[in-house]
């Protein structure tokens, strides 16, 4: 029981509930997610069990895809609907000012985080001032935004978005910065995660599936081998005589390893042995000592 089961998280439930729950219907103490979704968001949560939770932040820090129904004209102090309304305006804005606002968000975007987020100012974390009254100055963070569509346009206040981000991206405040370039405010309504580093919602199983093959003892047909996440990264096959060395997290020199691609200088792969066995993650340096190249550990798998 060493892999990743996509959940597919539903509003309601924190990411920390989920764990929870995957954690005892597995019998595995050591489970962890690879990326927070608010209670009232839902979708794609992958859950890590085992061996796999040392992969979790190569999952978490992939790029992100969600959907967001977007509000025009409400702002809200949570910048999603959950929170208290701060001010209404009208939406004169048309669908091709709406276009041109969100094609300004492409590209690097220096986001400043909400007042109700987890980030910690000074040890203390942002929402518990938030409830407090209490707003503070943030710094804002880079974050990239690879691509947003207009999937649906209902006149005149409401586009249902399609975004695709990096880690680390916060789609209501996204939203909020939107409603700001339009000069008439919005909020996130809505919000669901699409994909997060290839796992996608249309594969993903919800809680009551997953009890349901828990209850049949078939929760197995749920995880996902770890190996899988790595089918588009390069890979190095260690030859026999160096595997004790590999599985002692040592160094493997070029004539110990073979692979099918060029490598360039700190490049992360793949590491296999004994007939496709996963070792770990290395990455190809250049001894100068040796004057030869060699895979160094970076994280062990076995």
């Amino acid at each position: 029981m060493d892999g990743i089961i996509n959940v597919c998280k539903e509003k309601g439930f924190t990411s920390h509930d989920v764990v929870a729950i995957v954690r005892k219907l597995c019998g595995r103490p050591k489970c962890g997610h690879t990326g927070t979704l608010d209670p009232d968001a839902e979708g794609v949560l992958p859950v890590c069990i085992g061996k796999a939770t040392k992969i979790s932040q190569y999952i978490m820090d992939g790029y992100k895809r969600y959907q967001a129904l977007l509000k025009l004209g409400v702002t809200t102090t949570t910048e999603d609907a959950s929170g208290d309304v701060l001010e209404e305006k009208e939406v004169t804005a048309n669908l091709d000012d709406i276009r041109s606002a969100v094609n300004g968000f492409i590209g690097e975007y220096m986001q400043t985080p909400p007042m109700y987020s987890a980030i910690k100012v000074n040890g203390r974390k942002l929402y518990e001032l938030a409830r407090k009254g209490e707003e503070i100055e943030r710094k804002k963070r880079k974050v990239f935004i690879y691509s947003i569509d207009i999937l649906e346009y209902n006149f005149p206040d409401e586009c249902l978005l399609d975004v695709k981000c990096s880690k680390g991206t916060y789609i209501r405040t996204l939203c909020s910065d939107i409603g700001k370039a339009l000069g008439c405010g919005g909020h996130m309504a809505s919000l669901t995660r699409t994909e997060t580093s290839g796992f996608v919602l249309e594969n993903s199983i919800r809680i009551d599936e997953l009890r349901a093959l828990a209850e049949e003892n078939r929760i197995s047909e749920a995880v996902i081998p770890m190996e899988n996440f790595f089918e588009s990264w390069k890979k190095a096959y260690v030859k026999p005589e160096a595997e004790k060395i590999l599985v002692n997290g040592g160094r493997i020199y070029e004539d110990f390893f073979e692979t099918e691609y060029p490598l360039e200088q700190g490049e992360k792969l793949i590491a296999y042995y004994d007939d496709n066995k996963l070792a770990g993650i290395y990455e190809y340096r250049f001894d100068g000592e040796r004057n030869e190249n060699m895979l160094v550990p970076v994280r062990m798998l076995l």
